[in-house]
C-alpha cells in the first residue's frame, strides 16, 4: 500500500471515529469534565450521647459476641448505639436480604434521632444494594455514614450520587484502638483537618521495619479523595455509582488476594480512564496479597504499582495506614486533600463535617 494509501484509509477511519493501532491517545478513554455534579455536602460533626445507627450492608453477623463487642465499643466511644431492624438477620452469607440490607440505611438516614450510621462489619454484598439507596433522601438529610473493606461501593457511590462526604473509616466491628480512635475523633467529631502519617516509631530495630513509606514518584498535589478497596472499586466501574476520578487523590487498598487479581483490577481500572487524569494516588495495605502457586514466576507488587502508577507522572506513594490493619486511618470520601508523596502524608484542605 503507497503512503498516499495508507493515508487516505487512516483519515476515513478517523472519520469513522475508529481508533488506529497506535495513534489513540491516553485522552480517547478519560473521562469528560463532569457536568452533573451534586453540591458538595457535610455531615454534622459526631458528638457524645448522640446515636449511632448501626447496620449490616454485607456479611451475616454469626455470633453473639462480635455484635456486643462492636454496640460496647461504640458505647465506650460515648454514643448510643441503635441496631438496624434486620442487622442480625441472614440471607446465605448476607445480613438478611438486598431490600432488608438497604432498609436499614434508608431508615436510618430519614430517623432524626439518629446522627450518623455505620457498618458493623464488611464481606460481600453492598454491591446488590447499591442501586437501592434512597439518594434524594440521603441529599435531604445528610449525615455521617462509615465503613471500610465491602462499604467501599457504597461510600462512594453515596458521594457520588449526593455529594455527601462519606468515610472510609472502622467498621463497628473494627478493633477501636489508641491509633484508630484517634484519627476517626479527630476527623468526625473533633471536625479537625487532620494530617494522615504513618507512625514512625522504629521499637528496638535500628531503622523502622513496620508501617514504612516508600515513594513511587514524589512530588505535592491536590484533589478530591476518592478510592477504598481495590477489588471492591473496581467492581463499580462502568455503573453510575463509580467515583468521578479526573483531577482526584486515588487511595487503594487490599487483602487475601493474588498479584494477578490485583493486576486485572488495575487494568480494568485503567481501560475505564479512570486513571488518565488523576492528581495522585495514595496506596494503603495490601495485606496477604502474594503471588499465590505461581511463586514469583509472576509480577511482584512492585512491579505491577510502577507498570500502572509510574507511567501516569502524579506523586505516588504506598504503605499508608489504609486497609485490613489493626491501626487504621479515617480517610473522608470526597474532601479536598493535598497528597506530599515525598512526605508520605495526606493533608485535608479543610474540615470534612461541619
Amino acid at each position: 500500500m503507497t503512503a498516499s494509501r495508507r493515508q487516505i484509509l487512516r483519515t476515513a477511519m478517523a472519520t469513522a471515529g475508529v481508533a488506529v493501532a497506535g495513534q489513540a491517545s491516553a485522552a480517547s478513554t478519560a473521562p469528560a469534565a463532569r457536568t452533573d455534579a451534586p453540591a458538595p455536602l457535610r455531615a454534622r460533626r459526631l458528638q457524645p450521647g448522640d446515636t449511632i445507627g448501626l447496620v449490616s450492608p454485607a456479611n451475616a453477623t454469626y455470633e453473639r459476641e462480635p455484635l456486643a463487642i462492636a454496640i460496647e465499643s461504640l458505647q465506650a466511644i460515648g454514643f448510643k448505639v441503635r441496631l438496624g431492624r434486620h442487622a442480625q438477620a441472614r440471607y446465605g452469607q448476607f445480613a438478611g436480604t438486598d431490600a432488608q440490607r438497604a432498609a436499614d440505611i434508608n431508615d436510618f438516614f430519614a430517623d432524626d434521632e439518629v446522627a450518623g450510621i455505620l457498618a458493623l462489619a464488611g464481606g460481600s454484598g453492598c454491591n446488590r444494594i447499591v442501586d437501592k439507596l434512597n439518594y434524594a433522601l440521603i441529599r435531604r438529610k445528610p449525615k455521617f455514614f462509615g465503613g471500610f473493606s465491602d462499604l467501599t461501593s457504597l461510600v462512594n457511590a453515596i458521594h457520588h450520587q449526593t455529594g455527601l462526604i462519606t468515610f472510609h473509616s472502622p467498621v463497628g466491628g473494627s478493633e477501636w484502638n489508641e491509633f484508630s480512635l484517634q484519627h476517626f475523633k479527630t476527623m468526625v467529631m473533633d471536625g479537625q483537618a487532620d494530617v494522615l502519617r504513618n507512625p514512625t516509631d522504629k521499637g528496638d530495630n535500628v531503622v523502622q521495619a513496620e508501617d514504612r513509606i516508600s515513594t513511587l514518584r514524589p512530588g505535592v498535589a491536590r484533589g478530591p479523595l476518592v478510592g477504598g478497596n481495590l477489588t471492591v472499586l473496581a467492581s463499580l466501574a462502568g455503573s453510575p455509582f463509580f467515583p468521578y476520578c479526573r483531577g482526584a487523590v486515588l487511595f487503594l487498598e487490599d487483602t487475601n488476594e493474588y498479584i494477578y487479581r490485583l493486576d486485572r483490577c488495575l487494568s480494568t481500572l485503567r481501560l475505564a480512564g479512570a486513571l488518565d487524569a488523576l492528581a495522585g494516588v495514595v496506596l494503603g495495605k495490601f495485606t496477604r496479597c502474594g503471588p499465590g502457586d505461581g511463586a514469583y514466576g509472576t509480577l511482584t507488587l512492585d512491579e505491577v504499582f510502577d507498570d500502572y502508577f509510574l507511567p501516569l507522572n502524579v506523586p505516588v506513594y504506598r504503605g499508608a495506614m489504609i486497609g485490613h490493619i489493626r491501626r487504621k486511618f479515617t480517610v473522608p470520601v470526597g474532601q479536598p486533600a493535598e497528597i506530599d508523596a515525598q512526605a508520605g502524608t495526606l493533608r485535608l484542605l479543610s474540615p470534612a463535617v461541619v
